[in-house]
């Protein structure tokens, strides 16, 4: 009987589940049409009052609005499920994004910026593991630090976490760090991009190389310009697609010092964890090169995307806990703060020197 009746009940959760999602759906709404909605009405006060306003993306506008929601009254329970469904809309953003690439435009992002993610990846490793065994954090600690900076944040040390055996503790220390530093890129990147006057490619691929959340690295792209907003999404794609192979090689070495599971299936591994949005984006790519989609469709598709990134803009400020960042302690924030910028202060220099030499 149970067995018969056990069909019958799952149509009835999934409802219940995805009712459940809409209060947290809503607010997302909310808050990124409160950013467009700012966004518009400062700048259309500046032009009838003809003051210059700077012009403040609803991007920024939605984060910000998110934080201070998390850091003040806090995000109601009702609303959390539907809050936490940001990184869904963030994936779904980077894959609609697609139809706005053409497989030769992928091409341009060059044999010289995919070098730039090739010494980022090896860079951003480097230098953790060095600062890390500098400031005595425990070596998995160290590890996650390492893995998060180098490839796309709390999403890479959420896959290394069971793979190298890392505690709970650890995990969450290396996740505040990494979004402390994510939140600030917010507000400095586009800044340091505008004063050292950055082509949108240069700034674009810059951000997708230094800043480790891919949302707060689309985040930061669009708040330079749409252009560069897909460089950055590009640039990070990239990066995303390496995290299978480094989590592998780092479970790898734990293991072999008999403190993680022995991987048994190396190329089912890879599978687990290579980030399938990225094969969506090429999907989309591909189709869009092949001409499947008319104009209007393209533009439809993009303005989804568009809508796909307004949610999640405004849960990355949701789910940013200043207070709860503050809790874990000095150490981890520091390795992670000097690492952070020493990083974004090497891939700065590679990107302004490519970009000066015309090699982009």
């Amino acid at each position: 009987m149970s067995d018969l009746a056990l069909p019958a009940t799952r149509p009835h959760g999934l409802v219940q589940r995805a009712v459940g999602l809409l209060p947290g759906l809503a607010l997302l709404l909310a808050l990124g049409l409160a950013g467009r909605w700012t966004e518009a009405t400062l700048l259309a006060w500046g032009k009838a009052n003809h003051v210059a306003v700077p012009d403040i993306e609803y991007v920024l506008w939605a984060i910000i609005f998110g934080l201070v929601i998390a850091n003040t009254v806090g995000v109601p329970r009702i609303c959390r499920a539907g809050v936490a469904t940001y990184e869904f809309w963030l994936k779904t953003g980077i894959v609609l994004l697609g139809v706005r690439f053409l497989l030769g435009d992928v091409l341009k992002l060059g044999g010289v910026s995919l070098v730039l993610v090739a010494i980022e990846l090896a860079a951003s490793i480097a230098i953790m593991t060095w600062l890390g065994r500098r400031f005595g954090l425990a070596l998995k600690l160290t590890s996650l630090l390492a893995i998060g900076s180098s490839i796309c944040g709390v999403s890479a040390i959420i896959a290394a976490k069971g793979a190298i055996g890392a505690k709970d503790e650890e995990a969450a220390v290396a996740m505040a760090a990494i979004l402390a530093l994510g939140a600030l890129s917010l507000f400095t990147f586009p800044l340091i991009g505008h004063w050292v006057g950055f082509s949108d490619h240069a700034y674009g691929l810059w951000a997708g190389l230094a800043v480790d959340n891919t949302a707060e690295a689309t985040a930061a792209g669009a708040l330079f310009s749409d252009e560069a907003g897909r460089y950055a999404v590009l640039a990070k794609t990239c990066r995303n697609a390496t995290i299978g192979f480094v989590v592998l090689g780092y479970a790898a070495y734990w293991a072999s010092q008999g403190q993680a599971r022995a991987i048994g299936h190396k190329g089912r591994f890879l599978w687990e964890k290579f980030p399938k949005f990225v094969l969506g984006f090429i999907a989309v790519s591909l189709l869009a090169t092949l001409g499947v989609f008319t104009k209007p469709e393209t533009a439809s598709i993009a303005a989804l995307s568009r809508w796909a990134f307004l949610l999640t803009f405004a849960g990355v400020g949701l789910s940013t806990d200043i207070r709860r960042l503050a809790a874990q302690g000095w150490r981890p924030l520091v390795v992670g703060t000097v690492g952070e910028i020493a990083i974004a202060v090497l891939t700065f220099g590679l990107v302004i020197v490519s970009d000066r030499l015309g090699l982009f």
